[in-house]
């Protein structure tokens, strides 16, 4: 009869286990908030639109390859600056760093809790052939304005200045100074934005808060929220190019040896690719599943209120599924370039692969690169680091800067949006 105690103790382990799941989904509720109330913002829309659209004119192309850079474009666009945005120039002090690199302090009242509003400036070039519309014309049609930078990110970069401009044209004097910070070789990795950040070292100022492009508001984007999800980025994944080598005696395809260096590389390739990197919640992720899982229908409720519980299926979920999820919560790998000889019938002397890797903030760079060596574990590829940049420190939630921000999006979007923290990936 002891095995009916033993299947009596099971059962009542599981139900109390199902209880526990049950009683932590029913009582994973929003958090109520108070509705904020805002004030309609006067300006003069066609005037913001306008600037927008000479800021799109000027094709401010970054390219590694400068032959395909317009240094007088650049040129040009510095010029414009002071005429959209007379105040500016005339009320804040303009430092430059690398021609490119340029930095406002707007005076408030203190200087001892300081913000940096940034942007950048510079564009990827444009395909104009695969246009609907040309990408530099500023088109505006059926309320939408079309090309390169409208989103990436001279729409910030105009929203900030013309803001400033307006702000300051009202009298208006900030409670601490403020520093406007924008870079014209964001695209190519440029050093603007480094020297900036040295600038603010050397000369100890103090930022509290650092404003940039990160995040958007989406709809259906969370399993079981269908509503608008505001999503600020707190962290961003780090980044890093991989080379993968393989080097041999060539010949000719008519009679090929085995494991060529295009078989080799595919074969690591495979190895990578079908050895995920380790699992990770990391804070900005339990945050945006802690806000929106909150807001799911149930049966979701049940596994974002019981992550102890269904790391596991969220894991399988993610990697089956790649994407945004899966990208969330582990450092990812796409190889995205290989090279091997230049005729059809020729075995390559030397064939290169390229990997992108985005890191969580859970790695680094070093043990990325040593799991990836270790996971391919042959001596014939030749696996080095081409370029690489740590994780992004994770900034506070519970502070008054954070809630600016999603005040401000509320006041823009609504108060129904919901708004959550999100790790860029």
């Amino acid at each position: 009869m002891w095995w009916l105690y033993v299947i009596l103790a099971v059962s009542l382990v599981i139900f109390a286990l199902i209880l526990i799941v049950l009683i932590r989904a029913i009582n994973f509720n929003p958090i109520y908030e108070e509705p904020e109330t805002f004030s309609s913002i006067d300006f003069d829309k066609n005037a913001y639109i306008e600037s927008f659209s000479k800021l799109i004119q000027i094709k401010t192309v970054s390219c590694t390859d400068k032959n395909k850079e317009d240094e007088q474009e650049f040129i040009k666009f510095n010029n414009l600056l002071p005429v959209l945005f007379p105040k500016v120039y005339e009320n804040c002090q303009l430092s430059t760093f690398d021609g490119k690199g340029l930095l406002f302090k707007w005076q408030g009242k203190s200087d001892k809790s300081p913000s940096v509003l940034m942007s950048h400036y510079d564009v990827v070039e444009a395909d104009e052939s695969a246009w609907e519309k040309p990408p530099f014309s500023a088109v505006i049609e059926n309320g939408e304005i079309w090309g390169r930078g409208t989103v990436d990110t001279k729409i910030t970069f105009n929203a900030i200045l013309f803001a400033v401009n307006k702000l300051i044209s009202d009298g208006f004097i900030p409670e601490n100074d403020i520093y406007l910070a924008f870079s014209g070789t964001e695209e190519i990795n440029g050093d603007g934005a480094k020297n900036i950040v040295k600038y603010f070292k050397e000369n100890n100022i103090p930022i509290q808060l650092v404003l940039d492009e990160g995040g958007a508001v989406v709809s259906n984007v969370f399993p079981g929220v269908k509503g608008a999800c505001g999503l600020i980025g707190i962290a961003e994944k780090g980044y890093m190019n991989v080379s993968y080598t393989v080097n041999s005696n060539g010949g000719h395809a008519s009679a090929p040896n085995p494991n060529s260096p295009l078989v080799t590389l595919s074969k690591a390739c495979l190895k990578v690719e079908n050895k995920p990197f380790k699992y990770h919640l990391s804070k900005p992720v339990k945050e945006l599943f802690d806000t929106l899982g909150r807001h799911s229908t149930f049966i979701y409720k049940i596994i974002f209120a019981n992550l102890w519980l269904f790391k596991g299926v969220i894991n399988k979920m993610a990697i089956k599924s790649g994407g945004n999820m899966n990208a969330l919560i582990r450092t990812t790998v796409a190889f995205t370039q290989i090279e091997g000889s230049q005729g059809a019938n020729v075995i390559p002397n030397k064939a290169t692969m390229v990997s992108n890797i985005r890191i969580s903030p859970i790695d680094t760079p070093e043990t990325v690169l040593a799991q990836v060596r270790n996971t391919v574990n042959d001596e014939n590829v030749i696996i080095n680091e081409i370029c690489a940049q740590n994780p992004s420190r994770i900034s506070k939630t519970n502070c008054n800067e954070f809630d600016k921000i999603k005040s401000t999006i509320k006041g823009t979007w609504g108060n129904e949006v919901l708004v959550a923290p999100y790790l860029m990936v």
